[in-house]
């Protein structure tokens, strides 16, 4: 299994080993485009893998701050009392690169710059790039994504 994130498409596609798409979804990657940098809010592109599982079993909304659940859930009105959060809600599939100089290590890794696909709010816009480097899903998408996909997932993030 792996998985083949599209930036152009804004799409995220999980294919078995035989080569068959399983499923599709619709999400949004850095609205600053595509680079490695630390600090440049773009999405990394190359080889990676799902190094981390975060959020098996929390609520749909549950908001997540350092990669640990607040006990708060996100709601729109929530959302208004605090404007301009870049919300993590529901899971966390936490990337790491497996590409040194490109995206692993210095000052280009994907691990260390906390780039996540993660859940979104119900207002987030998808099909367009939107987040500050992370893989933005639906909540519903990344709760049924997470559980197909085990730790250690090949994912490929590409430009075209």
């Amino acid at each position: 299994m792996k998985v083949d994130i599209s930036v152009a498409r804004q799409m995220l596609t999980l294919v078995d080993d035989a080569g068959r798409v399983l499923r599709e979804y619709r999400i949004s990657t850095g609205k600053a485009g595509v680079g490695e940098t630390s600090g440049s809010f773009q999405t990394p592109r190359g080889r990676h893998l799902i190094r981390a599982k975060i959020g098996a079993g929390a609520a749909e909304n549950a908001i997540f701050v350092g990669r640990r659940p607040t006990g708060e859930v996100w709601s729109p009105e929530f959302e208004q009392r605090h404007p301009g959060r870049d919300w993590i809600l529901t899971r966390i599939l936490w990337l790491s690169g497996c590409e040194p100089g490109r995206n692993r290590l210095g000052c280009v890794d994907t691990m260390r710059r906390y780039i996540y696909i993660h859940g979104a709010p119900e207002t987030a816009d998808m099909g367009t790039p939107a987040s500050h480097g992370c893989i933005r899903m639906r909540n519903a998408d990344i709760v049924e994504f997470f559980d197909l996909v085990p730790a250690y997932t090949p994912v490929d993030i590409r430009e075209d």
